[in-house]
């Protein structure tokens, strides 16, 4: 796994979001104080990924100033400013073992366009994709193991997302069972967490500064039937509006976040 690079699409401006990130990227929007992006980083980590590709667009400095400081950021250090020393860290916290590419794909470019722009950087036969807004409790080994049974050139991750209205079982016109928000258990939508070879660049992805991934290049390798779906049965949840944020934050405060399947 740790040859493997992930992309991850980065390059968004989350105008459904503008409660939490007016200023900020939507990847850098956060989670129990820990932008949305470092919980996906995390969920690959844990499976063994280590090299990272980050698709940059909208207000990409602060995703990479992020990453900078993040040491700083993230553990406890003695600072002396009389003598201009170096900090004195006192914790492991913030050491992660990630190798990350951070790659200016532009500030309107097309998802599809965007890991075009990237491909250079992509120095293996295979590479994970997904993007940074969405998490859940994927068994990322598992997908790898499904994508090489498969034998074909792309698996994307299928899921069941949760309903944004109340489910109502009726008896006549009587409610006998009502649910908040139901997992739809019909039918799978698309839910990241791709793997693909590395031909499928080529191949597939024009050069076309508009061109989206979810259109011309996944439609076509479905036609080909060159495409895989990993079937995800768990948690799935993109971070879409304020109401999401609300809810993801909600659970990661209640301590059940479903998709934090590291230790602390």
């Amino acid at each position: 796994m740790s040859d493997i690079p992930v992309v991850i699409l980065c390059g968004g401006m989350g105008t459904r979001l503008r409660e939490a990130s007016e200023k900020l990227p939507k990847p850098l929007v956060d989670i129990g104080g820990r932008p949305i992006l470092w919980h996906v980083m995390k969920t690959y980590s844990e499976h063994g990924f280590r090299k990272f590709v980050l698709a940059l667009g909208y207000k990409s400095d602060l995703i990479k100033q992020y990453f900078l400081d993040y040491r700083h950021l993230t553990s406890d250090f003695t600072l002396h400013l009389g003598n201009g020393d170096e900090p004195v860290f006192h914790n492991e916290v913030g050491r992660e073992d990630w190798e990350i590419t951070f790659v200016e794909t532009g500030l309107t470019t097309g998802t599809g366009a965007r890991v075009a722009r990237l491909a250079q950087h992509l120095d293996a036969p295979r590479f994970a994709l997904t993007y940074g807004d969405g998490i859940g409790d994927v068994d990322i080994t598992s997908l790898v193991e499904h994508h090489e049974r498969s034998g074909l050139l792309g698996t994307l991750t299928g899921v069941h997302p949760s309903s944004r209205y109340g489910e109502m079982h009726v008896d006549g016109s009587t409610v006998t069972e009502f649910n908040e928000k139901p997992t739809l258990a019909e039918g799978w939508v698309n839910g990241g967490f791709f793997l693909f070879e590395r031909e499928f660049v080529e191949k597939y992805i024009p050069d076309d500064v508009d061109m989206m991934l979810e259109s011309a290049p996944l439609q076509t390798l479905a036609r080909d039937r060159q495409l895989s779906v990993f079937e995800h049965q768990g948690f799935w949840m993109g971070m879409d509006t304020f109401r999401d944020w609300t809810e993801l934050n909600k659970l990661w405060d209640s301590g059940t976040a479903p998709w934090k399947i590291w230790k602390d």
